[in-house]
Parts: C-alpha cells; sequence; structure tokens
C-alpha cells in the first residue's frame, strides 16, 4: 500500500488542472480544421496506442467480465456522446463559458444519488445544488444571447458524463482502470467508423473525415498525449492523497481554462459569466465541506463525479466522495 503523501497528490492534481484546460483548448482549435467525430475518434486511438504498451508491460489484461460488456459498451457510447456534445459546444462557444457550464455535473451527480440510489443530501447540500444551478444559469444567459440554443450542448455533456460515471462506478470495482480506459476507447472506435463512413457517401461535411496536413496532426497528437498523460497523472494523484483532499483542488480547472481561453483565443468572460463561475465554484466547495464533516460520522456518501474520473483513469473504488468537476474527457 502507498503512504500518503497529501502535498504530492495536490502538486499532480495542480498538474491535471492545467494539462485538461490546455487539451480542451487545442480540442477547440482542431475543431476549426477537422470534423468533431474525428476528433474523437482519433483522440481514442491515440490514447489506446499510448496506454496499451503499459497494460502489457505491467502484466494486465485487457480481458473484462463478460457479465460487464454490456454495460462496458454503454459507457463508452455515454463517453463519446458527452466528448461530442463538448467539442460541437466548443466549435461556436468560448472554452471558459462551456467548461463552467459543464461543471454542472457535480450538483447533478449529488441530485441522482439522492434521487435514485438512496444516498443522503441534506437541506444545506441541496441548497448548495439549487445554487450551483443558479450559477450555471448566470453563465448560460450571456452565451445564449450570442450562441443561441448551442449553450444546451455543454448541459448534454454534463447528462452524458453523468450516465458515464454511474456506470464506471458500478463497474470499476471488477475492472483495472487502465485496462478499462483502453478497452473503453476500443470499443468507441468501432461506434464511430459507420457515422465517419456515411459522411462522404451522404455527402454531411460535418461527418467527412479530413486528411490532416503535418500541423494538424501535430495538433492532434498533442491533444492525445497531454489528454492522457492527464488522467494518468490524476490516478497517480488518488494514489497519494484522499478524494476528499484533492476534490477542492480541482476547481482550479475553472480559472486555468479561463486563462487558457485568452491566451489561445483572446476570449474573456464578461462580469455576468464570472459571477456564474464564482458561485459555482462556492456551491461546490460548500458541497466538499458538508460531505467532509459529515464524513466524519456513518453513513453513505455521495458519489464522485469525477471524472474526466478520467476515462475511467481513476480508480473509482477509492471515490466515494465527491470529485469537483468533470474529468472524463
Amino acid at each position: 500500500m502507498t503512504a500518503d503523501r497529501p502535498l504530492l497528490g495536490i502538486l499532480l492534481m495542480l498538474a491535471f488542472c492545467i494539462l485538461v484546460p490546455v487539451s480542451d483548448g487545442l480540442s477547440k482549435l482542431a475543431t476549426e480544421y477537422l470534423p468533431v467525430l474525428q476528433i474523437i475518434a482519433l483522440r481514442f486511438l491515440i490514447g489506446a496506442i499510448l496506454l496499451a504498451p503499459l497494460v502489457w508491460a505491467t502484466g494486465r489484461s485487457l480481458r473484462l467480465p463478460s457479465r460487464l460488456l454490456g454495460l462496458v459498451a454503454l459507457r463508452s457510447a455515454l463517453h463519446v456522446a458527452a466528448f461530442a456534445a463538448l467539442l460541437a459546444a466548443l466549435a461556436v462557444m468560448p472554452l471558459a463559458e462551456t467548461m463552467a457550464i459543464v461543471f454542472v455535473q457535480p450538483f447533478l451527480m449529488l441530485l441522482v444519488a439522492w434521487a435514485f440510489m438512496g444516498e443522503t443530501a441534506g437541506p444545506r447540500r441541496l441548497a448548495a445544488c439549487a445554487a450551483g444551478f443558479a450559477g450555471t444559469l448566470l453563465v448560460i444567459q450571456p452565451s445564449f444571447a450570442e450562441a443561441g440554443w448551442v449553450v444546451l450542448l455543454p448541459l448534454l455533456t454534463a447528462v452524458f458524463f453523468t450516465g458515464f460515471m454511474l456506470i464506471t462506478r458500478r463497474i470499476a470495482k471488477a475492472c483495472d482502470p487502465l485496462s478499462l480506459q483502453v478497452t473503453g476507447g476500443l470499443i468507441a472506435l468501432p461506434m464511430l467508423a459507420p457515422f465517419l463512413a456515411a459522411g462522404p457517401v451522404l455527402g454531411i461535411p460535418a461527418l467527412t473525415p479530413v486528411i490532416p496536413d503535418a500541423g494538424i496532426w501535430g495538433l492532434i497528437l498533442a491533444i492525445g498525449v497531454l489528454g492522457t498523460l492527464a488522467h494518468l497523472i490524476m490516478t497517480l494523484s488518488l494514489r497519494f492523497a484522499p478524494a476528499s483532499t484533492l476534490a477542492p483542488i480541482q476547481y482550479m480547472e475553472l480559472p486555468v481554462t479561463v486563462a487558457v481561453g485568452w491566451v489561445i483565443f483572446r476570449d474573456f468572460p464578461d462580469a455576468l459569466a464570472l459571477s456564474g463561475i464564482a458561485v459555482i465554484c462556492a456551491a461546490g466547495l460548500y458541497i466538499l465541506h458538508r460531505e467532509r464533516r459529515l464524513g466524519l460520522s456513518p453513513g453513505p456518501a455521495p458519489p464522485a463525479p469525477h471524472p474526466v474520473p478520467p476515462p475511467a483513469a481513476s480508480p473509482a473504488s477509492a471515490a466515494p466522495t465527491a470529485a469537483a468537476g468533470p474529468a472524463a474527457r
């Protein structure tokens, strides 16, 4: 058993919170050159290529329990849908506003766990959820004025990621997380192939693959490497510090996302959107504070929405507390 080293765990989580927004920013940039589904397929393919040797070197197996294959396939489909909604939103919306809306996922997870899974959520945490949703509306309002109904796509991302995490939580104890990440990506590829094959036949530009030039290949490779590395770092951080310690750190992803959006695209949220981001962070941190206090007494704790966590990159068996945001991308 690895001894806890909280400072190292926190530093690793901070690295995750820097790498993921950069990967998201590059993904937004890639939507200017490639169809969304092609970006997703290449992202999964690169992740599998990078992680498969690690699975082999550590003596793991890609074989999953046969009774779980249906759930694993559904999990991959939800992951693809979440990623597609996210990139479709990023193609037309600013990075910071998009990710702030996606951060409604922790509140959605808590509500689902309370309403359908019999987990406890007192009035204070439910009120914090309401405040988090209110903060999301503050972010949506200026974005809706500019982008229209596209602002619902990040909400769909949060819904799909919630389903992804619920399934991950159910199967993770029976599956090795690294093997699950590779297998999930390999299952996603044949799901995407028919759409990409139909694009040229039906004359649908949004589904028609494009042959990238050298510069775009470099961009896609960077997205795949950064995303995969970020989720491996998150996994490692959970080996050195408990999820309850690391969850508040994950809210650093939002200000870093604001900075990345400004550096790459010169986008900066207006005062109303910034207020909404602040409310989302405050509500999420309050929920984490309540969970820590209630965790001192026996009783079920709310689930961890983490994801990203990551496409099964973090051991769900180590995540009985609420995590902060959607890292499953």
